[in-house]
């Protein structure tokens, strides 16, 4: 069947858009304790989109609008079919808000919070994940560069960088309150400590991975290490360097987030998420949780975008075309 589908683009994308809408529509109209009936069309219409989905995700295209319009579109229609079956089943078992909130209640509270997820959007993001992943990766590199000119220090300080990046973030967020008080600043100190280590390992790992045979044919014509580190070793490391860009991503807004669980001023995204919880207010942990979920994803998306700028001649870029 889904062989067949594959070859009948226009049936997939029918098939898809009517699944999808008839589990809108069941989402939005399911009231607590339903029928058998209603849940064996819930399950029937879950086995039509996963069979349509996996159709249209292994189907050939030519032109390159079509394979960008195909990646986009089959994650895009995975995730909201979690999100309609997470709103059937919250509603349909009339699962308790404290316990977990549907779609629909996020959604509400995410739009009558707007100012107060603006304000802790800022305070986190912009004022602790931003300049604390910026200075922790710049930081990082230069040491990698360092490390790379003078190997004691590479033997040195990648050992005791195994062992910062160990620390546990719960015991060194409350050090750098105490250093550095309660405000944003000690939340960048956190996001640097946590996005130094990973820049260093993957930096150090890049430069060294040009190969011997490069290397002797720019020692052969009179280069430098400052000129075979532009021309040859730098770029080959960027495959490298980007990588731990995008996990200090992700790193930074987990590292700001728990730290301020341990002193921040009375706003902010860990502020927040810690004391609603006490409160019982799920519904704004959660609208929190998806205002850091779509602030991470793009800002992961836009690094790998500038990568892909940056490393078009990577083998991993080639078009099918190519390979």
């Amino acid at each position: 069947m889904i062989t067949n589908l594959r070859d009948r683009p226009h049936a997939t994308i029918v098939l898809l858009a009517v699944s999808v809408l008839l589990l809108w529509l069941m989402a939005h109209e399911v009231t607590a304790k339903p029928t058998g009936l209603f849940w064996l069309g819930v399950v029937l219409l879950w086995a039509l989109l996963w069979i349509g989905n996996d159709a249209l995700s292994g189907m050939s295209v030519r032109s390159a609008l079509a394979a960008k319009l195909q990646n986009f579109v089959v994650p895009a229609i995975f995730g909201l079919t979690l999100l309609l079956l997470w709103q059937v089943i919250v509603k349909g078992f009339g699962v308790p808000l404290v316990l977990l909130p549907a779609p629909s209640d996020i959604w509400s509270k995410l739009i009558t919070s707007l100012p107060i997820l603006k304000a802790d959007f800022v305070q986190t993001f912009l004022r602790a994940v931003l300049p604390g992943w910026a200075m922790g990766s710049l930081a990082g590199f230069l040491v990698a560069v360092l490390c790379d000119a003078w190997g004691f220090l590479r033997r040195g300080l990648l050992p005791l960088g195994n062992l910062f990046a160990a620390l546990p973030i719960v015991g060194v967020a409350p050090i750098m309150v105490m250093w550095f008080g309660f405000d944003w600043h000690s939340k960048v100190a956190v996001v640097i400590i946590m996005t130094f280590f990973p820049m260093l390992v993957n930096a150090v790992t890049g430069l060294q991975a040009a190969g011997h045979l490069e290397r002797d044919l720019m020692r052969s014509y009179g280069a430098s290490w400052f000129d075979t580190l532009i021309k040859l070793r730098l770029p080959v490391a960027m495959p490298f360097i980007f990588n731990a860009l995008k996990i200090n991503s992700t790193l930074a807004l987990i590292g700001a987030i728990v730290a301020e669980f341990f002193g921040t001023p009375i706003v902010g995204m860990g502020f927040r998420i810690s004391t609603e919880v006490g409160r019982l207010g799920l519904d704004m942990v959660w609208a929190e949780i998806a205002v850091a979920a779509i602030a991470g994803s793009t800002f992961y998306g836009l690094i790998a975008l500038v990568e892909r700028a940056v490393t078009f001649w990577h083998p991993s870029y080639r078009s099918r075309k190519d390979q």
